[in-house]
């Protein structure tokens, strides 16, 4: 079985980068390989579901392109921590039980899928990280688009066709398409989503164990009241966005 992973970053912080190729290494369970056959393993439903999630690359192959790559990020929102991109070529002609869109499953079916989704034999990912120090220095947009650039370039192999969660792409020449709640609706681009997902919350657990006192591990950067009043209480972390309110504000008094 070969599974080619690779995990690159932009960071302004060597402490930030330490902690960050910390926070990947992680142990995989074997998952079966019979868990990734069609035929008798799928319900009928299920299988017409996973059908219609790969339409874009059913149609991108019809147009002649044979490597396409998923592309998706998460964390664009948070006040702290990194944005993270994840690039993801399946093998043709399969289909993952239960994927979807991440922000519709559950932590521990996303767990679940992120497990089953590294041990498919011959699957192709990599995930491209910019820090907030990034963030604030070029705007979450930038940042976003420079995250799955890294992830594009660090895959081992070259896609020739795109599919991007979103409704704009990031400047390359590799050709491609945006596709608006692409998570949703297409199986690639729900593979990286998760990837992307459970990578970023794994680095966020980590943050944890260096900055306990904003509760990283539960609420992942995002602006829960819980962490406004750490913020409020504390003050930002070197791994806080300056440049999101209401750090901006909170900076400028």
């Amino acid at each position: 079985m070969k599974i080619v992973g690779k995990v690159l970053g932009f960071f302004l912080s060597p402490d930030l980068q330490k902690t960050f190729v910390l926070s990947y290494s992680f142990k995989r369970k074997n998952v079966p390989h019979r868990e990734y056959e069609l035929m008798t393993t799928l319900s009928h439903s299920e299988q017409s579901r996973l059908q219609a999630l790969t339409l874009f690359e059913k149609n991108a192959r019809a147009r002649g392109f044979s490597c396409i790559a998923g592309v998706d990020e998460a964390g664009r929102g948070p006040l702290a921590g990194p944005v993270v991109a994840a690039a993801c070529i399946l093998p043709d002609d399969i289909l993952v039980e239960g994927i979807n869109d991440s922000k519709k499953l559950l932590p521990s079916q996303r767990f679940a899928l992120f497990q089953k989704l590294l041990d498919i034999p011959g699957i192709c990912y990599a995930i491209g990280v910019v820090d907030a120090l990034r963030i604030d220095q070029i705007n979450i947009l930038k940042a976003t688009f420079e995250a799955m650039l890294i992830a594009i370039h660090a895959l081992s192999k070259k896609p020739d066709y795109l599919l991007i969660d979103g409704n704009r792409m990031p400047q390359t020449v590799i050709p491609g398409e945006p596709i608006i709640k692409g998570d949703a609706l297409s199986q690639s681009i729900a593979a990286a989503s998760i990837i992307a997902k459970e990578s970023r919350d794994r680095m966020m657990d980590e943050f944890h164990q260096q900055w306990p006192q904003y509760g990283f591990d539960r609420h992942k950067g995002y602006g829960t009241k819980e962490h406004l009043l750490a913020i409020e209480r504390d003050g930002p972390c070197p791994i806080h966005r300056l440049t999101f309110e209401p750090l901006k504000s909170r900076v400028l008094i």
